[in-house]
């Protein structure tokens, strides 16, 4: 059986760095593509060197544009892919533009199509990612979900049952497969200056927050008010659109390129508090325990925020995000586990190799 992989940006890398490990070990010959969404080696070409996975067998080269521009370049280069390569189905990951223009040129050749992530929500359609995900899941023929709450906005949808498999979070793979790998290799906190030291990570990349001039200073203030030490990896939306608006932090903040996934690792494990927009970091943060406040309105992973490890703080105002940030640290939410059992990739290849495409 052959099946080809589409991803382009950085938590699809360590996503589909645990599901390649299972696809292999079934025997499923995997064609990886890489879109080019994230192409900045520090987004990029670190990943596949630490989490131990293949080049991509074809790497389109697709980024930098708008969501309409990518979308569209995508879907045209991988349907010419899927046609020469000619696949049994296609997997695709989460909720981005990769996402979605793989999904759509696998439907318009009559290639199944798999879906890691499926039947999340965070029903905000002002969200290109609330749009992709939806769009994708109705395209699919085979949605796997990680957890109870996924699978049931599925089956509101309309999607059939038979299609919908309730497998885990590959995430939680993940970090259960190379957390203690950080410890031993990292060395992130000896360069900062960070060893033993409390710190808050942040994490800011989403465009409702980046392209909102509002917003986007309002973050900044925040955390240089913050009365301990931030380490702030910058993307490269986030640092250009600083740039542009001419926004300085304060000395508390430590600004750094985009870490390598170990490196990440590292630093999230050992932090006082997460302050995030990313929906994957969310989650990081939970898996090391490690309380999180997110610079949202909303978040698709809501079992977190109910459970007391996650507090939304839109940034409206600086005050509001101190507040959150410190009534935030050192507390625990309760003892849960809604992501399964660390073994979602391989339930994931067992469906694939079943071909229960629908």
């Amino acid at each position: 059986m052959k099946l080809m992989t589409v991803i382009g940006a950085r938590p699809q890398f360590v996503k589909a760095a645990v599901v390649s490990h299972a696809l292999a070990s079934a025997g499923i010959e995997e064609v990886l593509v890489h879109t080019g969404q994230h192409f900045d080696k520090n987004m990029s070409d670190v990943f596949f060197d630490e989490l131990g996975m293949s080049q991509p067998a074809h790497n389109l080269g697709i980024g930098g544009g708008s969501h309409g521009e990518n979308t569209g370049r995508m879907i045209e280069a991988i349907e010419k892919l899927l046609v020469s390569t000619r696949p049994d189905g296609v997997l695709v990951f989460g909720d981005t533009d990769s996402t979605l223009a793989a999904a759509m040129a696998a439907v318009k050749v009559h290639c199944p199509v798999a879906h890691v992530e499926a039947g999340l929500r965070s029903f905000n359609r002002r969200m290109p990612e609330e749009i992709n995900r939806v769009l994708t899941d109705h395209a699919s023929d085979l949605l796997f979900a990680p957890t109870d709450g996924a699978v049931a906005n599925l089956i509101k949808e309309g999607v059939d049952q038979i299609k919908v498999k309730l497998v885990g979070d590959v995430m939680y793979d993940a970090a259960l497969h190379y957390g203690q790998v950080a410890l031993e290799k990292s060395s992130v906190l000896t360069r900062l200056g960070l060893d033993g030291r409390n710190y808050v990570l942040a994490t800011v990349h989403r465009a409702e927050n980046t392209d909102d001039a509002s917003k986007l200073k309002v973050i900044v203030d925040a955390l240089s008010s913050l009365g301990l030490p931030c380490v702030l990896p910058v993307h490269p939306r986030t640092r250009k659109k600083m740039s542009e608006l001419n926004l300085c932090v304060g000395s508390n903040v430590i600004l750094i390129d985009p870490v390598g996934y170990l490196d990440m690792v590292r630093l999230e494990k050992s932090a006082d508090l997460i302050l995030t927009d990313s929906g994957g970091v969310q989650k990081e943060a939970f898996f090391h325990r490690i309380p999180c406040v997110t610079l949202r309105g909303e978040t698709e992973w809501t079992e977190l925020v109910a459970a007391g490890w996650n507090v939304l703080c839109p940034p409206d105002s600086v005050d509001a995000v101190v507040s959150a940030v410190e009534s935030s640290r050192k507390r625990l939410g309760s003892d849960i586990a809604p992501y399964g059992r660390g073994d979602a990739s391989n339930l994931i290849a067992k469906e694939i190799l079943a071909l229960r495409f629908g």
